[in-house]
């Protein structure tokens, strides 16, 4: 059994450089684009996917609703799902020196965002419940959460978890293992 992942269309604060979290930034003009072209794949490659649950943030939910009209599948909005809340340092450069620093301590809340041990709980425990069900979803996304994602499926150093990334609407498969 597999669940694919795939990483919303590009948005303003992508192009910029910006940290997005959990604030609400729409898609550019080139995200929508890609979110067409994420369509056009899953159904011209005709991968088998059942459903589809996405952040409810609009650049997630915007990706999934056209990829998911072009493809013929079923959105459903997961808050699970949504990408982790980095506190105060929303909106700052993603390679800052001190936001760099404080990833590297998986328990502090970035002065009122949500620690990566509690984004970490809500994925996993999104991931059993898909892996018990019968149906290969995809999820789209936020490069956040893809860490998460990728995490529950490989081990990874603390190092390699801070360094991956995705693509906007690059899509992943990973496998179940019974």
């Amino acid at each position: 059994m597999y669940v694919y992942f795939a990483r919303h269309g590009q948005t303003v604060w992508n192009v910029e450089n910006k940290i997005c979290g959990s604030t609400d930034i729409a898609l550019t003009d080139k995200g929508r684009l890609q979110a067409i072209a994420l369509g056009e794949k899953i159904r011209d490659e005709k991968l088998p996917i059942d459903i589809i649950l996405c952040s409810p943030l609009i650049r997630a939910a915007e990706t999934a609703a056209i990829a998911g009209k072009i493809a013929g599948i079923p959105v459903t909005a997961e808050p699970r799902l949504i990408e982790q809340c980095f506190g105060k340092f929303e909106g700052t450069p993603r390679d800052g020196k001190d936001f760099a620093r404080a990833k590297a301590h998986f328990l502090d809340s970035y002065g009122g965002g949500e620690s990566m041990m509690k984004v970490g709980q809500r994925i996993y425990n999104l991931l059993d419940e898909i892996s018990q069900g019968d149906k290969t979803v995809l999820l789209v996304a936020h490069n956040g959460i893809a860490r998460f994602v990728r995490s529950y499926f490989e081990d990874l150093t603390n190092d390699e978890f801070a360094a991956n990334g995705i693509r906007n609407c690059e899509v992943i498969r990973y496998e179940f293992k019974k």
